[in-house]
C-alpha cells in the first residue's frame, strides 16, 4: 500500500510548441534526475532534451513519439510520459491518457487555448482524468491573466482555480506568487540550473522593496479578487475533474515550475481502478495485472530489438515470474524487465501499480493485449484510428529487401500506421492518420533498418473491414470489387473504396455485410 501510495503516473499534452518537452525537462532537472537541462530548440546550448531522444526529433525540434521518464521527489516516485502535440501523432497520445491517472496540459500565454488542446481534453473528459493546467511562456507578452483563466473555462469546459499567480508579464516579469503555500516567490532567470527562491510576506512593505510599489498594489488587488470570483480550491473537485488548478509560469526559464511541482506530488491522485471488460481491478489487488499500450522499435540502435510499454494495474510485477498472455494464451517470463530515463534504461526486479514496465518484444505483444496470473481478463478503451491517407510504399533499393521487410513490419507494430496489401496486384498500401507519419517511417526506415523506400501515390478514400454472416454473398462481393480488396496485417479482409459514393453504394448493394471503420470490432 505504501508503494501504491507514493506512485504519480502522469501525462503532459498541449498543442504543439506550448513547452511541453521543455518543461519535462525542467521536472527532471528538480527531480534531481539530470544536473543540466537541455533544450528542444537552441543555439547556445548544446544538450539536446533528454525526451526527444530519436534522431529525427533531434533534427526538427519535435516529439514524435511519447517518453516515459521516471525520477523521486520528496517522498513520492513520479512517472512522466511526455506525448508528442503534433496531431499527425493524436494516435500515440490517445493510448498514452489510457495509461495515466492524471495529466498536465500546458497553454502557450500568448496564444491561449488551441485546436489539439481541445481535443485531448474532450478524452479526459471521457474518461474522467483529473488536469492541471501550466500556463507557460509568461516571461513573453500575451493575453492577460483574467482573460486566460475565463478562456481556459469556456474552451476546455471545465471550472478553474489558480494556485499560483503571475507578477506582471513579458520583459517586466518579476516572478510568482504562490497562493497554495501563501508566499512570493522571486527568482532569477535561468535556463539551465535551479536557482534560489525568497520568501516574502505579502502584507510587509517589503514587497514594494521587491517588486516595486505598482507592482506590489496590482498583486495585492487581483490576490483578492480571486478570492471574490474563485471558490476556494477543495482537493475532491480536483480530484473528481470537476475543478482544474491554474499554474502560471515560465518553463524555459525555471519560473513556477517547483510550485507547480510541489503542488502536484502533494495532491495528484496514486494508481486508479482499471476497467476491464470482465471486472474493475483495483490497484491493491494481491495479484499481478497489466496491459501494453504502446510498443517501440529500437531503442538502442545496436539492437533491432523491440520494447513494449506494461502499464501495471495491481499487484506487484515480479522478474523472472511466470504470467500468462492472455491474447494468445501463453505463458511468458521476462529476465530482464526494464525502466526508463527516455532512452536510458536499468533493469528491475520489481514494479508497482502505477508503474509503467518496459518489456523485450519479440513478436508476441499488439497493442491492447493483457498480462495477469492466471485470470482472463480484457482491459479495454485503447483507442485505434481508421487511417485518412494512403500511399503506395515501394522498394528503392532491391538489394536490401529484407531489411525493408523487416523496418516495415516492426514499425507497424508500434501502431504508427496500418499496413494493407492489395489481393489485385500484391502491392503493399500504407495507411496514416497524418502526412508527417510517412516522412517518419520513410526517415527511420533510412536510419534504423538502412533500407530505402519511396512513396507512390494512390487516391483512396477509406478503409473498412467488412464481415458478414452471409458467406455466399461476401463472396459475391470480394469478386465484384476484386481490384480494391486487401488484407490487413492480421490477414483480414479490407475494402479500400476510392471515393464516399463507392462506399454508399456497396452498403446499399450488400445489406448483409458490415462495415467497420477501425479493425477493432
Amino acid at each position: 500500500m505504501n508503494e501504491i501510495e507514493r506512485r504519480r503516473t502522469f501525462a503532459i499534452i498541449s498543442h504543439p510548441d506550448a513547452g511541453k518537452t521543455t518543461l519535462t525537462e525542467k521536472l527532471l532537472l528538480f527531480g534531481g534526475q539530470i544536473q543540466v537541462a537541455g533544450a528542444v530548440k537552441s543555439n547556445k546550448i548544446k544538450k539536446t532534451a533528454t525526451s526527444d531522444w530519436m534522431e529525427i526529433e533531434k533534427q526538427r525540434g519535435i516529439s514524435v513519439s511519447t517518453s516515459v521518464m521516471e525520477f523521486d521527489y520528496k517522498d513520492y516516485k513520479v512517472n512522466i510520459l511526455d506525448t508528442p502535440g503534433h496531431q499527425d501523432f493524436a494516435e500515440d497520445t490517445f493510448r498514452t491518457l489510457t495509461a495515466v491517472d492524471s495529466a498536465i496540459i500546458v497553454i502557450d500565454g500568448a496564444k491561449g487555448v488551441e485546436a489539439q488542446t481541445r481535443k485531448l481534453m474532450t478524452v479526459c473528459r471521457m474518461r474522467k482524468t483529473p488536469v492541471i493546467v501550466f500556463i507557460n511562456k509568461m516571461d513573453r507578452e500575451g493575453k492577460d491573466p483574467f482573460d486566460l483563466l475565463d478562456e481556459v473555462e469556456s474552451e476546455l469546459q471545465i471550472k478553474v482555480r489558480p494556485l499560483s499567480w503571475p507578477i506582471n508579464q513579458g520583459a517586466r516579469f518579476k516572478g510568482v506568487y504562490n497562493i497554495y503555500e501563501e508566499n512570493l516567490n522571486l527568482f532569477t532567470p535561468n535556463k539551465q540550473m535551479v536557482t534560489e527562491k525568497v520568501n516574502v510576506d505579502i502584507h510587509s512593505s517589503e514587497l514594494e522593496e521587491r517588486v516595486g510599489e505598482q507592482d506590489a498594489e496590482k498583486l495585492r488587488e487581483d490576490l483578492e479578487m480571486i478570492d471574490g470570483v474563485y471558490d476556494p480550491f477543495d482537493v475532491n473537485t480536483y480530484l473528481e475533474a470537476e475543478v482544474a488548478p491554474v499554474f502560471f509560469g515560465s518553463a524555459l526559464n525555471n519560473f513556477g515550475v517547483q510550485e507547480l511541482l510541489d503542488c502536484f506530488v502533494e495532491i495528484a491522485p496514486n494508481p486508479r481502478p482499471t476497467t476491464a471488460e470482465e471486472r474493475m481491478v483495483q490497484p491493491e489487488e494481491p495479484k499481478f495485472t497489466g496491459f501494453i499500450f504502446k510498443i517501440t522499435a529500437n531503442i538502442d540502435p545496436n539492437h533491432r530489438s523491440c520494447t513494449a510499454f506494461c502499464k501495471v494495474c495491481s499487484g506487484k510485477f515480479v522478474r523472472n515470474a511466470p504470467y500468462l498472455h492472455v491474447r494468445n494464451g501463453k505463458t511468458v517470463r521476462f529476465s530482464s524487465p526494464t525502466q526508463f530515463m527516455a532512452q536510458r534504461k536499468s533493469t528491475i526486479d520489481e514494479a508497482f501499480p502505477g508503474d509503467i514496465v518496459g518489456l523485450p518484444d519479440n513478436g508476441i505483444f499488439k497493442i491492447g493485449d493483457t498480462l495477469t496470473e492466471g485470470e482472463q481478463l480484457h482491459f479495454k478503451g485503447l483507442p485505434s484510428f481508421s487511417p485518412e491517407m494512403f500511399k503506395y510504399i515501394e522498394n528503392a533499393d532491391p538489394m536490401k529487401t529484407k531489411q525493408l521487410e523487416k523496418g516495415i513490419n516492426q514499425l507497424m507494430d508500434e501502431g504508427v500506421a496500418q499496413l494493407f496489401v492489395n489481393q489485385f496486384n500484391n502491392r503493399k498500401i500504407i495507411g496514416t492518420v497524418g502526412q508527417l507519419q510517412f516522412e517518419v517511417i520513410q526517415y527511420r526506415l533510412e536510419n534504423e533498418y538502412n533500407a530505402k523506400c519511396k512513396w507512390e501515390p494512390i487516391s483512396l478514400y477509406k478503409a473498412c473491414w467488412i464481415e458478414s454472416d452471409d458467406d455466399a454473398e461476401l463472396e459475391a462481393f470480394k469478386k465484384r470489387k476484386y481490384q480494391y480488396m486487401a488484407k490487413d496485417k492480421e490477414g483480414r479482409d479490407v475494402f479500400l473504396a476510392d471515393s464516399n459514393y463507392v462506399l454508399q453504394m456497396a452498403q446499399q448493394d450488400f445489406k448483409h455485410i458490415k462495415f467497420h471503420f477501425t479493425s477493432e470490432f
